[in-house]
């Protein structure tokens, strides 16, 4: 299984949603504040080229945020991503 990685902020109700919706999957994941490393979010733009949070990363791989997730589960393409 690729390591899921999601880049949020402690007050991002859409970072709730996604690690609840992994949460209910069973699937682990490791979390990024960037709001308590101002390098971590320098990071996440530069791989994301975006400012929002959650970001989500599968592998190398850019999800996006919360309602690019709910996509790629609607059509079928969250789990060739998880391997």
């Amino acid at each position: 299984m690729k390591k899921i990685t999601i880049y949020s902020t402690r007050i991002c109700p859409y970072c709730v949603r996604a690690k609840n919706f992994f949460n209910k999957k069973n699937l682990e994941y490791t979390e990024i504040m960037i709001d308590r490393d101002p390098e971590q979010m320098k990071e996440m733009m530069e791989k994301s080229g975006r400012q929002s949070v959650p970001q989500i990363f599968i592998g190398d791989y850019h999800v996006g945020g919360f309602d690019d997730l709910i996509e790629h589960d609607m059509d079928g393409k969250l789990e060739g991503l998880l391997g």
